[in-house]
């Protein structure tokens, strides 16, 4: 079975009857390079047959048969295979606002929301807790069933495996000037801004606001800019909208230059995870 899953390039993207919707994926690579990219929740993957090498918090990571990858939301992060034959994994993608619930309940009201400093962790318990996750959504159990698993699931990597990131405190201020131009990216990423007036938002010359972006942020602002054109075409392809209208809505030069940044992000094309979110939503 592995074997077969080997020959072909795949992934299938699903939202769990859970909690309003949380996007699952089940995917198969051997030649798929991901790009250096972000998502908007977090990434929870069990490895199921070869290895993946990634990039995750300034260092490369390698994830073998059953390992977790644990990816934080807005983490930079990419992807490759890091064995000839390539790899499967599955994944879901909750968002903070779903381990907001769980950490409210541990922590007497307070929303700590986790932070997972290791990019990979062994832990046969919980790959199997993601794995029974996995198969319920193939078969879409009750949302009652999904949302106790995930629930239960939220709760064992928040108690076992988590922290709380603490941001330096910077006297100069350049982080808030600096998150004035990615709140301007991410309200409005489909405009082409130019360099010169986004490093004005930030009141920053135009040199020193490339290096210290992408210091702090870990992409340069060109990237950045991709990254929320992306999650917002997302959105857009999920309300049905085509693909030839949400690559001009989110500023894509045309629909090949917008599909080809999708893929190597999401390593699957528009028009799939349009028809895939368009099945979980007729089945409401």
């Amino acid at each position: 079975m592995i074997n077969s899953m080997k020959c072909k390039e795949s992934a299938d993207f699903e939202i769990a009857n859970a909690f309003d919707g949380i996007e699952v994926v089940n995917a198969n690579y051997i030649k798929q390079n991901f790009s250096k990219h972000v998502h908007e929740g977090y990434t929870i993957g069990v490895i199921e047959y070869g290895a993946q090498r990634f990039y995750r918090s300034g260092a490369s990571h390698i994830a073998g048969q059953s390992s977790i990858i644990l990816v934080n939301a807005d983490d930079v992060h990419n992807g490759e295979s890091a064995t000839p034959n390539g790899w499967g994994y599955k994944a879901m993608y909750p968002t903070p606002e779903h381990f907001a619930q769980v950490s409210t309940d541990l922590y007497s009201g307070k929303d700590l929301t986790p932070y997972f400093r290791s990019a990979v962790i062994e832990d046969r318990q919980l790959a199997e807790q993601l794995r029974l996750i996995f198969s319920q959504v193939e078969i879409n159990s009750s949302q009652l069933l999904m949302e106790t698993l995930i629930y239960a699931t939220l709760m064992s990597l928040t108690l076992r495996h988590s922290s709380h990131l603490s941001l330096p405190k910077e006297s100069s201020g350049s982080r808030d000037k600096l998150l004035l131009a990615k709140e301007f990216l991410d309200s409005y990423p489909e405009e082409d801004i130019s360099l010169i007036k986004l490093a004005a938002i930030a009141d920053l010359s135009q040199f020193h606001f490339v290096r210290q972006f992408k210091k702090h942020f870990n992409l340069a602002p060109h990237s950045y800019q991709i990254q929320m054109r992306l999650k917002k075409a997302k959105a857009l392809l999920k309300q049905g909208i085509t693909l030839s209208q949400v690559s001009t809505m989110c500023g894509f030069y045309d629909q090949s230059h917008f599909t080809h940044h999708f893929k190597k992000a999401l390593g699957t094309t528009p028009s799939r995870f349009q028809k895939q979110a368009r099945n979980y939503n007729t089945n409401l």
